[in-house]
């Protein structure tokens, strides 16, 4: 295999703004073959600067000239489409979350399996430079075992008012879905992914079903706002770690955060920024990091990294079953929010 075909299904923001564009850098080992979008505009659109690749509003006409898919689509139909996919010899590379359940995103790894394609999805939280030099140091047992996460993902008053974000038949939630749920597998691949057991959570909209709301992210109909604006989750895994979490799209603080913390049994490393913290030689120690080694861009290491795994050179950065456990925890979220009790897994 030169250059591995591949095929956009869903081009709008997440697509062009992204994957497209480090697939133009990549381009002496991938070429874009067929761009799907059910609005015929927006495939022509996402077209321009490739050559002349296959243009359909039917994402089943994509498997015949690609060898791998990119799936930017809403939620609802990540499973169906990378299915799909997946019985057609083609691999996958498929936007977070994995699925809107994890019946679904079993069902996914069941197709990849019996396949024998490539199956990722795209928490491209974890091809950080931080996040590869916070693994490596955990990995180098330099905070010891670890033990407890703890996660504020945060945005002040920035619900994103346009596209389907809003929308729940075709999302199935809302901050926790976007943009926490990136900081949820974050923290799992840290902490060794740790099977997880038992979780707490609640989920809030109030703010964000009030009238005249300030948001920063354009207008929100309170009216029809039926998804989750912020959560808030306390986790337990089956090696005794724990994590807190806390995300939202919505809240009442001074300003927007991307926080994971680490704490082992002799230090602890912290990100964003990436910082250590030890207990060494007698002392209290804390170090930040002079020069970490790795790219600027997330999106192109995560690329790399999907292409690489397609022609069997790397194993995928974020495998499929670990993915699954993260959705496992997103479904407990939602219904130990819906109880107000705390679910099993």
């Amino acid at each position: 295999m030169s250059r591995l075909r591949i095929g956009i299904i869903g081009a709008g923001g997440i697509a062009q703004d992204r994957h497209l564009p480090v697939l133009l850098e990549l381009k002496n080992q991938a070429e874009v073959t067929a761009i799907c979008d059910v609005n015929i505009k927006t495939a022509e659109q996402a077209a321009v600067s490739f050559s002349q690749p296959f243009i359909t509003a039917d994402y089943q006409e994509v498997f015949t000239h690609t060898d791998a898919v990119i799936i930017c689509t809403p939620n609802k139909f990540h499973a169906e489409i990378s299915i799909a996919a997946l019985e057609a010899g083609v691999h996958v590379l498929c936007e977070k979350p994995m699925a809107m359940n994890a019946e679904e995103a079993e069902a996914m790894i069941a197709a990849a399996k019996k396949a024998d394609r490539k199956l990722m999805i795209a928490y491209h939280y974890r091809s950080m430079k931080e996040a590869q030099a916070a693994k490596r140091l955990i990995d180098e047992e330099e905070i010891g075992i670890p033990m407890v996460a703890r996660v504020q993902a945060m945005r002040r008053r920035k619900v994103p008012g346009w596209g389907v974000f809003t929308n729940k038949e075709l999302q199935g939630g809302g901050s926790l879905i976007d943009f926490g749920c990136h900081f949820m597998d974050l923290s799992l691949w840290l902490l060794g992914s740790p099977k997880p057991v038992e979780v707490m959570g609640n989920t809030y909209n109030t703010l964000s079903t009030m009238p005249n709301q300030v948001n920063q992210w354009g207008k929100v109909d309170n009216e029809s706002f039926e998804v989750d604006d912020h959560v808030t989750a306390y986790i337990r895994f089956d090696n005794g770690a724990t994590l807190l979490f806390e995300t939202s799209w919505a809240a009442n603080v001074k300003e927007d955060k991307e926080h994971v913390s680490i704490s082992g049994d002799t230090g602890g490393v912290d990100l964003f920024p990436l910082e250590v913290n030890q207990a060494k030689h007698g002392l209290l120690m804390d170090s930040t990091m002079n020069w970490v080694p790795g790219g600027e861009n997330p999106g192109l290491f995560q690329m790399q990294n999907f292409i690489d795994a397609c022609k069997g050179e790397a194993e995928l950065i974020v495998p499929p079953e670990e993915a699954m456990e993260v959705q496992k925890i997103v479904d407990a979220i939602y219904e130990s929010a819906e109880q107000g009790q705390s679910v099993q897994i």
